[in-house]
């Protein structure tokens, strides 16, 4: 979770309802996961709210 009160804190964990998504979701495909992190964090600020950071479609060759 990467937090949206400008500081981009970063926490382990997830939403504690996860059987729904509640506004949406973004889709990037970034080199790293340091860098999905500065992202979230520029999107939390924007929206002004938490955001979930989840991997997948891992590619080895990537």
């Amino acid at each position: 979770m990467v937090d949206g009160d400008g500081d981009g804190a970063v926490t382990e964990g997830t939403y504690p309802q996860t059987r729904q998504i509640e506004g949406g979701y973004t889709v990037l495909e970034l080199p790293s996961r340091e860098t999905a992190l500065e992202w979230a964090a520029k999107i939390a600020v924007a929206c002004r709210c938490v955001q979930e950071v989840r991997a997948f479609q891992y590619d080895p060759a990537g």
